[in-house]
């Protein structure tokens, strides 16, 4: 399961051109669904549509969805319920819900959001010719165009995701993820590489590959397409400075996948691999398919192979039956593998998995109580972590401001702000570290800032 993101709207836009027809996207869940709205955007934009400020500005709104955990569904019900009132103040505006909310759910939905004009499910982009009829008249095939588009060639974005696989062919007992995206169905491979290479043309630096499961990519492909194959091959491509993928499976990372990260120049050192608990009665029943002996070799075979990798991790607490000394045994393992981030979540129950069925016995507080626990020692952690890098230099490709300083990411994935003047929006520059914080580090531009150092070399990087 792709890691969630927070809900995201249209960004910041200029004012649209009197007369054109505007859009506005409220996105929420996975780095999917973020890819997925993006290539909504670029359809509504091929049909002429500009992008609204504000939802009340919109001639067509378009929710996307997430479900994975009661919370997210609840931010979404609270947010397609409050477009009633806009709807009435103006019918002619366009509301579509989709994401994996809709699937298998339309008829439920329609009856509980009347005011909602489209449902369609993950992916299914055709049917967006249903809201307008300027979409219905686009003389190119939807399913065709890119999961990007720019109009300005000039103002590409520097960071782009690219789903390479979609749906879910694991069942693990908590997840809603298969039943709602399906089985897998990876992209051709020629179609991905040539996606990535006009991203590049347009000034996109680096390329985050999606999937469910990522690391399944190719078993449906004919030959010896595999995750590896593609990375190398996305390696080559020229103007791709970085390569990151998400998310991956540890029953299928592989030596060879292990390998390919530490010999294409352009794979960032940073590794994202669910464990999701502990203890391998909890990982039996929630049917995760590996034990905690593979995944700790899996973990060191990475360190072994890939210098200076930084880790993260998935985990969920108060799982059906997880007793204290099971949960015990989630916190040896973090304790024992320090993790640079850890994305954790209280469990609660989905309608139609497995584990719906059983009682869900962990009490809220006791969940609470858990998720706090590994919280406090990730902090530490994290603390101890980031403090390696105090003085050192870090290479950070800058991908926008916040709170009026500069923006980016290390190749491990680590959050960097620094301020200086001028325009430094998709430039690779060299930070020296002046103060590590817990979950992101300050610093200053090192000798005048930019990176000169060809994709893979890091500088004086502590990695």
């Amino acid at each position: 399961m792709i890691p969630l993101s927070q809900e995201r709207v249209s960004p910041f836009v200029p004012e649209p051109e009197i007369g054109a027809k505007r859009y506005f996207l409220w996105t929420i869940g996975c780095q999917m669904n973020e890819a997925e709205s993006a290539k909504a955007a670029a359809i509504l934009r091929q049909a002429g549509f500009q992008p609204a400020r504000r939802e009340d500005d919109a001639d067509v709104i378009i929710v996307n969805s997430c479900v994975v955990r009661q919370q997210a569904e609840d931010k979404v019900a609270g947010k397609v319920g409050s477009l009633a009132k806009l709807k009435r103040a103006n019918p002619d505006v366009k509301i579509a819900l989709t994401g994996c909310m809709v699937t298998g759910q339309e008829s439920k939905l329609r009856e509980r959001f009347p005011h909602v004009d489209l449902f369609y499910g993950p992916s299914e982009f055709d049917r967006l010719t249903e809201l307008s009829p300027e979409l219905a008249q686009v003389d190119v095939d939807l399913a065709e165009l890119p999961h990007y588009y720019e109009d300005d060639e000039d103002d590409a974005g520097v960071s782009a995701f690219v789903p390479i696989i979609y749906g879910c062919n694991f069942v693990c007992s908590y997840c809603i993820v298969p039943y709602r995206r399906g089985r897998e169905i990876s992209r051709p491979f020629d179609e991905i590489t040539a996606e990535i290479t006009d991203m590049a043309r347009r000034g996109v630096k680096e390329v985050t590959l999606l999937g469910q499961t990522v690391n399944a990519y190719g078993h449906d492909l004919p030959g010896d397409t595999d995750l590896s194959s593609l990375l190398r091959a996305v390696n080559e491509i020229e103007g791709i400075e970085r390569i990151r993928f998400l998310t991956s499976h540890p029953k299928y990372f592989t030596d060879e996948l292990i390998d390919t990260i530490a010999e294409c120049d352009k794979i960032c050192e940073h590794v994202n691999l669910p464990v999701q608990a502990g203890d391998n009665d909890v990982l039996r029943r929630m049917r995760r398919t590996y034990t905690v002996e593979h995944y700790r070799d899996r973990i060191q075979r990475i360190r072994d192979t890939v210098p200076g990798v930084t880790l993260s991790t998935d985990i969920i607490v108060g799982f059906p039956g997880e007793s204290v000394e099971q949960f015990d045994g989630t916190m040896r393992l973090l304790e024992d593998l320090r993790f640079e981030k850890v994305h954790q979540a209280m469990y609660s129950p989905r309608p139609g998995t497995l584990s719906s069925r059983w009682d869900d016995d962990i009490p809220w507080k006791e969940k609470y109580r858990r998720h706090q626990t590994i919280e406090e020692l990730q902090t530490q952690i994290s603390a101890e972590l980031n403090e390696r890098y105090r003085g050192r230099e870090l290479e950070v490709l800058i991908d926008g401001k916040q709170r009026g300083r500069w923006r980016g990411r290390s190749r491990g994935n680590t959050l960097v702000f620094f301020d200086a003047p001028g325009d430094w929006i998709g430039r690779t520059v060299n930070v020296r570290i002046t103060e590590p914080m817990t979950w992101y580090l300050i610093g200053e531009l090192a000798d005048g800032g930019e990176s000169t150092s060809p994709a893979g070399e890091h500088m004086t990087t502590a990695r």
